[in-house]
């Protein structure tokens, strides 16, 4: 036992060695073993969202989360291990970006044996306090660090670069868009990706709140006009703010904000089983309209200028695109014009802002 905790001490100690790093491609895996977790959560919401009795812990979805779990943290692991084997000890056998991660794959499994423990005892949640859940929350925030490593392995990457490609920043792009993803979960009773088109007009037709039910249900049945604006500003800010980021540290390629997009739209695309598909297309149009914005305007920590007119342009050709396609879909216009015209200007706005308070300065470029 004492030459154990003896061998133990040694390999936590610190050398004074340099961190090292991991390649691309350990980075691409790691994110791609990522999609399997959150897939694996999106099932689950899916599962809460849809049926009907829901009674134990042990299901065919949860065994698709925590499976997803177990195989990125066992690659993660290995990353350390390997780096062990080779004679690192201590801060130094864990890769640059690797470390929270790492910290976060105990956490969550303790967070996970307690969410079963909270089930066995109290049942499954069914309806909005599933989001508040104590070991829920654990299990999010640990969650969101081990899917966003592959970001914190590229952001300061040798080689990377202000303008990488698409192909070098997919791993960042992944493991932030499902982090993303999570967060519009557990804000999805104030999100308007849920809607269904008719419900997001008869909303905007509403001068006053008339107290009436949510659309995401079978029926096209609108939420109050001030529970659809609440809704858009949540979601606005949700999905703009880790575009923002990136586009703060480079100057995206094409077609990064559509990937982002489309894989947010993902889980409230399973929590209503796709009833509000021509909602969730509006807003991967957008992410192509934003890419649009990004090749023509530049945005970057350096042009801040440009880096404002992109977020408050995104912000306002999202929900433009999100309130049209509503209403072409439905064959109708909103009723209130102030509504549906002053919205996406209200968004544009509450973009510009997310700029200004996360480039309120030009910065200079992170150059490798």
């Amino acid at each position: 036992m004492a030459s154990d905790a003896a061998g133990t001490r040694r390999l936590m100690a610190g050398t004074g060695q340099p961190r090292g790093r991991v390649s691309h491609s350990t980075d691409l895996v790691t994110a791609l073993l990522g999609i399997w977790f959150g897939v694996g959560l999106m099932i689950d919401a899916w599962a809460h969202s849809n049926l009907a009795e829901l009674e134990t812990f042990f299901t065919p979805w949860h065994a698709v989360f925590y499976s997803g779990f177990a195989v990125v943290s066992g690659w993660i692991i290995w990353q350390v291990w390997r780096n062990v084997r080779a004679g690192r000890q201590g801060l130094a056998a864990v890769p640059t970006g690797y470390l929270a991660g790492l910290a976060a794959i105990p956490a969550f499994a303790a967070f996970g044996f307690a969410d079963m423990l909270w089930h066995t005892v109290l049942g499954i949640e069914t309806t909005i306090d599933i989001f508040f859940s104590p070991s829920h929350l654990g299990l999010i925030v640990t969650m969101t660090l081990i899917l966003t490593t592959p970001l914190r392995s590229a952001w300061n990457a040798p080689g990377i670069g202000p303008r990488p490609s698409l192909g070098r920043l997919l791993p960042a792009l992944l493991g932030l868009a499902f982090a993303t993803a999570l967060v519009s979960l557990f804000l999805s009773y104030g999100g308007a990706m849920h809607y269904r088109p008719q419900a997001i007009v008869e909303a905007l037709s509403m001068a006053q709140n008339t107290g009436a039910a949510p659309g995401a249900g079978p029926r096209p049945i609108a939420p109050s006009a001030d529970r659809m604006a609440t809704a858009m500003v949540v979601t606005n800010v949700v999905m703009l703010s880790p575009v923002l980021l990136l586009a703060r540290r480079w100057l995206l390629p094409f077609g990064s904000v559509t990937i982002m997009y489309a894989v947010m739209v993902l889980m409230p695309a399973a929590q209503t089983a796709l009833r509000n598909l021509p909602t969730l297309l509006s807003f991967v149009a957008a992410g192509l309209v934003s890419d649009l914005l990004i090749r023509r305007l530049r945005p970057s920590g350096e042009r801040r200028a440009a880096y404002w007119a992109f977020a408050g342009l995104s912000a306002l050709a999202t929900w433009t695109l999100y309130i049209g396609v509503a209403s072409a879909t439905s064959g109708r216009l909103p009723a209130v014009p102030e509504l549906w015209t002053g919205a996406p200007i209200v968004a544009g706005l509450i973009g510009l802002a997310l700029g200004a308070l996360l480039l309120p300065n030009p910065a200079t470029a992170v150059r490798a």
